[in-house]
């Protein structure tokens, strides 16, 4: 066995098939680190390493389909062209007794070059194709996006028209019936307040109305955004509450509004106008105590009248929705509310709002170390 091994490979082939598997291998190294960013070069790299080894040919075969995935078909048909031609001079020149048998190798490598570069080319319209479904996918999923915001934009636009026609004509209306009421003659100094704080009242409602219309018709982008109320503003809105008649006590516990971040105080400020809303509307007439306290806790918002006396009412129309909101608010500023009668024969809605800060100023036994005491 070992003198046939010799006989097979004698001594003075031994270097060159050592050199064939070095040039094999440095063409099959370069293709496999090469072959997506310099396709061609690996191609033409391997069809000249194939003119030393016969090992490289497997480097030429790949780096072939590599053209054909990654490059045009323009550059794909040239370097096959140019192996194939490569293949058919090396078999030409290559001793063999039997000339069919040379044409028969001929016509094999030629096709296989042929097949492997039909794939290469069908993997890069493959992924081609896929690559233009994905696009038309993003563009209808745009296109749909742009058609629901024109209906929403369209539905806005609706929805202004029909709160022009309908509520800004009833606020107008009143507005006028108040104003009719508040300078005539036989009209007594209290019916003249309540017409005066009415028509204010109908006045604002129409500024806020036109805003929200146009909030409506532009979509939020190009309407300034009012001022919004804080804990300072919390007295004119009992003022305003007196003035319309109601009996509001406040007990007003924070020494400095300044020291309430302005978020909290407006949620405040929503709070005791929510309260304040559903008294009269619950509890007509009842006396109405607010109270407003800076302790080491945050800040604490209690609005409280008595329950009305008699069978209860049947709830006004929305009702319950603003305590729902009020809820959410208290739970997005970190805090709690609570609504309910109480043992004492109250309806109390009380609120703990988190003010940053106020723990760090707790004095050592728990109480406040707030600056205005």
């Amino acid at each position: 066995m070992l003198e046939g091994a010799r006989e097979s490979f004698p001594e003075h082939e031994q270097p060159s098939v050592v050199r064939d598997v070095a040039i094999g291998a440095v063409a099959i190294l370069a293709v496999t680190l090469y072959r997506r960013r310099r396709p061609v070069g690996t191609a033409l790299l391997g069809t000249a390493l194939s003119l030393l080894s016969g090992l490289a040919m497997g480097a030429m075969a790949v780096g072939l389909f590599a053209v054909g995935v990654h490059r045009s078909w323009r550059a794909t048909l040239a370097v096959a062209a140019l192996d194939c031609a490569f293949v058919t001079v090396t078999f030409l020149l290559a001793p063999m007794a039997d000339p069919g048998e040379r044409l028969s190798s001929i016509v094999v490598f030629v096709l296989a070059l042929v097949v492997i570069a039909s794939l290469g080319m069908l993997l890069r319209s493959r992924r081609a194709l896929i690559a233009s479904l994905a696009e038309r996918a993003r563009q209808a999923e745009e296109s749909q996006r742009l058609r629901v915001e024109e209906a929403r934009l369209l539905e806005r636009e609706r929805i202004a028209r029909e709160m022009h026609d309908v509520l800004a004509h009833r606020i107008s209306l009143l507005a006028v019936q108040a104003g009719a009421l508040e300078f005539g003659a036989d009209a007594t100094e209290r019916q003249r307040a309540a017409a005066g704080v009415i028509r204010r009242g109908a006045h604002d409602a129409m500024e806020d109305l036109r805003l929200v219309i146009g909030v409506l018709r532009s979509g939020g982008g190009d309407v300034p955004e009012p001022p919004q109320p804080s804990l300072a503003d919390v007295p004119a809105l009992v003022d305003q509450s007196r003035a319309a008649g109601a009996r509001v006590d406040l007990a007003d516990r924070v020494p400095r509004a300044a020291d309430v971040p302005q978020v909290i105080g407006r949620h405040a400020y929503r709070i005791v106008q929510e309260g304040l809303t559903n008294a009269r509307r619950h509890a007509p007439g009842a006396p109405v105590s607010v109270v407003l306290e800076l302790d080491a806790a945050g800040l604490r918002v209690e609005v409280a009248n008595p329950l009305p006396a008699g069978p209860a009412r049947a709830a006004p129309p929305g009702s319950g929705n603003g305590l729902l909101g009020l809820r959410e608010r208290a739970g997005l500023a970190g805090g709690s509310l609570e609504h309910g009668p109480g043992d004492d024969g109250r309806w109390r809605l009380s609120a703990r709002l988190p003010v940053p800060g106020r723990a760090r100023a707790a004095a050592p036994d728990g109480t406040a170390a707030s600056s205005g005491h």
